[in-house]
Parts: structure tokens; sequence; C-alpha cells
């Protein structure tokens, strides 16, 4: 059974910087699709980022330029740092896995984590 486990968040100001981590458990994840979405209260739920088995990164447009999403493979990592952070960006971050990498938010990701909060204060 796979498990995935984020930390890294909290409180932080506008243009403060956090790095997210998600811990791997479990399953083989190295040939899965790791990302990165976000929920907040009252809102649809957003895909942020995510990494192919192979490195390759996808971003939604509203972070391209200041979140970068990585991943060690070896130690079942995936990890998403967050730069120019800005009140908008106040959500729960929730870590996922599948064997498909789909951008669209309403995608059901097979595997996910319990999520961690990250708040920003204008």
């Amino acid at each position: 059974q796979g498990r995935l486990e984020e930390s890294g968040g909290g409180w932080v100001q506008t243009g403060g910087s956090l790095r997210l981590s998600c811990a791997a458990s479990g399953h083989s994840f190295s040939d899965y699709a790791m990302g990165w979405l976000r929920q907040s209260p009252g809102k649809e739920r957003e895909f942020v980022a995510a990494i192919t088995w192979d490195d390759r990164p996808y971003y939604a447009d509203s972070v391209k330029g200041r979140f970068a999403i990585s991943r060690d493979t070896a130690n079942n990592m995936v990890y998403l740092q967050m730069n120019n952070l800005k009140p908008v960006d106040t959500a729960v971050y929730l870590c996922a896995a599948d064997s498909n990498l789909v951008t669209d938010s309403r995608y059901s990701w097979a595997y996910w984590g319990q999520g961690t909060q990250v708040t920003v204060s204008s």
C-alpha cells in the first residue's frame, strides 16, 4: 500500500520562500509521475506542478517562474521549492502520485498525501 507524507509547510510573509517535501513509501514510485496540488477553503482543487518519472516538470501558469518541482528517486522524495510567495498561494498542498501525469485539476490521482498547510501573509 503506497503512502505519501508531506512536510515543510508553514507561515511566511509575502515574497518569502518555503520548500515542501513529500516522502513516498510502501510502493515503488520510481516510474510514477509525482505531483503537487493545492486546496483552499471555498475553492476548487488546483493543479500546481508535476514531474514525470524521467524528470520532466510541468507547472500551472500561476506558479511558473516561482515554483520548482524536483524528485530524488533513489530516496523516494519529491520537493516543491516555492519562491516569491503571494497570499493567493495560501492553501493546503497535497502530494500525489500516478502512473499518468495529468495537469487537469479535476483528475483524481491514484495516491494522495494528507497535505501540509502553507499560509502567506500580506
